[in-house]
């Protein structure tokens, strides 16, 4: 391993961190609150030793993918652990252990929360709150993204190595012949959306401070709320909800899209076949939902059901994890549907969790073939995509992601079982809910419920489930291998 290499790129995302950091001191010193101390005293901390770590370049700055994924999981890591410091530092959140999950959570766009039995969220200060829905702005496109966005030290390779380790879903592309300019690009988009997002509920009454934080989550796909009751808070706002809706619906879909349609390319863009599937899935899951709570004779009226319905698909679907409704309260058949899409999860390149659609439809023709192939086995079938061939590679690194995603939460949930307070449908939606970046599960992790009851160690290993599940697994893996911490 190239340490020097590692250590330089961990200097650059502690400066990028201190930055990040002068956000909620502003905000403390508007709302005349003492947290700016907290901030500021990490902020100089990170400042100081990043600028430190980073002044001395390595001679080498070529990077592999040893260096890539182990600079990703330890930059999530160290990133987790200073985005707890100001909960834990100002004893908003007393606990080290709940401050870490609450921050690991945060970053990694999960929205599973310990916050409200024991201290509601409405108790933290507004810079805290601030913070909190931040991380999940900040996470959801991804620091290392962030720092190839402004800086071009690093060579191409690495870049690549970088971005491949905390990208989403099975391929990296380029959108730009350099890699900075990608990053550049796909910031810019998330920016613009946010920004869009912000203006659409400032202007439709809701109050800046709710818009702004909101935002951030949602464009995320994060589902922090700054409100107990998550946007069930602002119920008889529809249009808030609806603005919600529409907006997690839009950063679960692959960025690249976006691209297309900016650059003109709109026909390529409706053309390709995950987001084709993504509008499929979607609308059968509202429609299903639909129509199995009108059978029960849940809401007063069919824009009602049709309202929430689509929201907690869209919040499903692409793992942000807000609710407008009391979910847990819905029919079997619903909930069953609602995990369901949460398992499918976002397309690849978006901010979403989950399995990924693209995953899922080649894991079916994958299959397929190999079904075909056992009944001719002289015949040559192709899995494609968009009327391209995949590459075996990718088809066999799809199928190593499924078996080592199904491993690990089985292991989690046997884990899990050892709090014998929980039941069985709390343990495995939450591992499904943590895994998936997700948020709520059910039962007594539902949507009116926390976190907050689970022993220490059942929080260290949804710790784990969150990072493995936004990093993609292989990453957080590399940590625990002993041949990858060698030096070359």
């Amino acid at each position: 391993m190239n340490s020097n290499l590692v250590r330089y790129v961990l200097g650059w995302v502690l400066i990028i961190i201190g930055a990040m950091l002068i956000l909620p001191i502003i905000v403390a010193v508007i709302y005349h609150e003492n947290d700016y101390i907290y901030f500021g005293i990490i902020a100089v901390a990170c400042l100081t030793i990043g600028l430190i770590s980073s002044k001395i370049k390595p001679k080498n700055t070529q990077m592999y993918v040893r260096e890539g994924y182990l600079s990703c999981a330890l930059t999530w890591v160290l990133l987790s652990v200073i985005g707890c410091l100001p909960f834990f530092i100002s004893r908003q959140i007393p606990s080290f252990t709940d401050a870490l999950f609450e921050s690991v959570s945060g970053f990694t766009t999960t929205g599973a929360s310990i916050l409200g039995v024991d201290r509601q969220i409405e108790d933290l200060s507004h810079s805290m709150l601030f913070w909190r829905s931040f991380t999940n702005w900040a996470g959801g496109m991804g620091i290392l993204v962030f720092m190839l966005a402004v800086i071009s030290q690093l060579s191409g390779h690495s870049n690549m190595y970088l971005m491949k380790a905390e990208s989403p879903g099975p391929v990296v592309s380029k959108l730009n012949p350099k890699l900075k300019d990608t990053a550049a690009v796909l910031y810019g988009m998330y920016g613009g959306l946010t920004i869009l997002q912000f203006l659409l509920l400032a202007l439709g009454g809701m109050p800046v401070f709710d818009a702004i934080t909101l935002s951030f989550s949602t464009a995320g796909t994060g589902g922090f709320s700054i409100k107990n009751a998550s946007v069930m808070a602002y119920e008889g706002h529809f249009y808030w909800q609806a603005v919600i809706t529409v907006f997690m619906f839009l950063f679960a879909v692959n960025f690249s899209v976006y691209y297309l349609i900016l650059t003109k390319k709109i026909r390529q863009a409706f053309k390709l076949e995950e987001l084709r599937w993504y509008f499929v899935i979607f609308i059968s899951a509202i429609a299903l939902i639909t129509i199995d709570l009108t059978i029960n004779g849940f809401y007063s009226n069919v824009f009602e059901r049709i309202h929430h319905t689509a929201f907690q698909v869209s919040t499903y679907i692409s793992s942000t994890g807000f609710a407008s409704a009391d979910f847990d309260t819905w029919p079997e058949l619903s909930k069953t549907i609602l995990m369901t899409v949460a398992l499918i999860g976002a397309c690849a390149g978006s901010t979403g969790g989950g399995l990924k659609v693209s995953r899922a439809i080649i894991l079916v023709k994958s299959t397929a073939r190999d079904l075909r192939k056992m009944l001719h086995p002289n015949s040559v079938y192709t899995v494609k995509m968009d009327g391209k061939a995949v590459k075996e590679d990718v088809v066999s690194s799809i199928n190593t992601y499924l078996i080592l995603y199904v491993f690990i939460m089985v292991i989690s949930v046997l884990v899990l079982s050892l709090d014998e307070k929980m039941d069985f449908a709390t343990d495995f939606t939450a591992v499904i809910a943590t895994f998936n970046n997700m948020g709520p599960g059910l039962a007594k992790v539902g949507p009116t419920q926390s976190y907050y009851d689970y022993s220490i160690l059942s929080k260290y290993v949804l710790i784990f489930d969150m990072l493995a599940g936004r990093l993609e697994i292989l990453p957080v893996l590399m940590l625990f291998n002993k041949s990858c911490w060698k030096n070359k």
